[in-house]
Formats: structure tokens, C-alpha cells, sequence
């Protein structure tokens, strides 16, 4: 488990073929979803992160998880793009790097890029107020400090 250890070091392209790294990723508290063209609970979570980017809320992270560029692009075209970007994972090494058990899944990372939380499953309005919004508080209120 890599609560509370840092996001795993990656260099992969994102799903528009564009090169990233760990130093792309947010400089705050963000979210980092895992995802799939071919995952039905990404379609029934998507709304709340579509909200979450709109409202600016908070930066969300994709990571495309063992899918293929062509169908991550076409469901983002058709569905929405709610991510700062979303990192190609076609062989999924770096899921497993990560810990994944399979798409979705949604990690908090803090600030300096270490892992706070994980929620495995879909990530609805209530998982948001209920899990997501007070963890999200309390790392804000300690780099606020």
C-alpha cells in the first residue's frame, strides 16, 4: 500500500501523445482517477469529476489504465475531458506501480505528491461529500499552517 509514500517516478506520454512526468504533476492537493474506454463505473463516476473540473474545485489526474490510445481519446471526445491531463497506461506498469486492483479507483495526493487516500470503486456525489471533501480539507488546512 503506498499510503502516505509518494506517487511512484513515471515518464509516459498522456493519451494526447504528449511526454510527462512526475514535475508535471499539480503542485497542491489533486486527485488522480484511474480510468477506462471500457469501464462502466468510470461512465457513472465521470459527472462528478466533470463537475469537480468546471467548478474548479480541485486539478484531477487521469491515468488510462490498460486501455488503448484511439478508444481513451474517442470516450474522452464523446464523454467529456475532465483532467488536467490523463497519463497513457496501455500496459498497465504503472497501475501496478501504483497499487491498482482495477479501473476506477481514485487516490488524494497532497501537495508534495505523497499518496493520503485511495477509494476504490466509483466516486459519486456522496463518496465526494462524505470521504473526498474532509481529507481534502484537512491537507489544505495543514499547508495552510
Amino acid at each position: 500500500m503506498l499510503i502516505d509514500k509518494p506517487m511512484p517516478m513515471f515518464a509516459l506520454t498522456t493519451v494526447d501523445g504528449d511526454e510527462v512526468t512526475n514535475a508535471d504533476l499539480p503542485d497542491q492537493v489533486f486527485l488522480l482517477n484511474i480510468w477506462g474506454s471500457y469501464c462502466l463505473p468510470c461512465l457513472i463516476e465521470h459527472p462528478t469529476f466533470m463537475r469537480l473540473a468546471e467548478e474548479g474545485e480541485i486539478p484531477v489526474v487521469g491515468v488510462n489504465y490498460r486501455d488503448r490510445q484511439n478508444l481513451a481519446r474517442n470516450w474522452l471526445d464523446d464523454n467529456g475531458n475532465p483532467f488536467e491531463f490523463s497519463i497513457l497506461d496501455e500496459s498497465g506498469r504503472f497501475g501496478i506501480d501504483l497499487g491498482v486492483y482495477g479501473a476506477p479507483e481514485t487516490y488524494l495526493i497532497d501537495s508534495d505528491g505523497v499518496i493520503r487516500y485511495r477509494h476504490v470503486s466509483v466516486l459519486d456525489e456522496s463518496v465526494w461529500r462524505e470521504e473526498f471533501m474532509p481529507a481534502i480539507a484537512e491537507l489544505r488546512g495543514g499547508v495552510s499552517k
